[in-house]
């Protein structure tokens, strides 16, 4: 997968790339987020390891926006993992819902 260049549609759906402060996701992981009902977030986290990029896209509620990688979600409502080009349509699919 090509993920400069979801990185890339994700800050131009207006995306803000979060900390990766806490324990919730491996170090290194790349977490971006935006609020689509109030403290309801989609997010899509990259983890990168030595052998695959995986992507996971969530919908979840958060405390507030702050808490975004500090903490785990207080509820996932919806997960997806990409592991492979096969499951991008899906990515694709999501992401297309979030523009305005």
């Amino acid at each position: 997968m090509d993920c400069q260049k979801i990185i890339k549609d994700l800050k131009h759906k207006d995306f803000v790339k979060v900390p990766n402060k806490g324990d919730w996701y491996e170090a290194g992981a790349a977490i971006y987020a935006k609020e689509i009902k109030e403290n309801i977030f989609l997010l899509f986290i990259i983890l990168k390891d030595i052998h695959i990029e995986n992507i996971q896209a969530l919908i979840a509620h958060f405390d507030c926006f702050s808490s975004i990688g500090c903490k785990e979600p207080e509820q996932i409502m919806f997960y997806l993992s990409i592991k492979d080009k096969d499951d991008l349509h899906y990515f694709e699919h999501y992401l297309k819902s979030t523009h305005n």
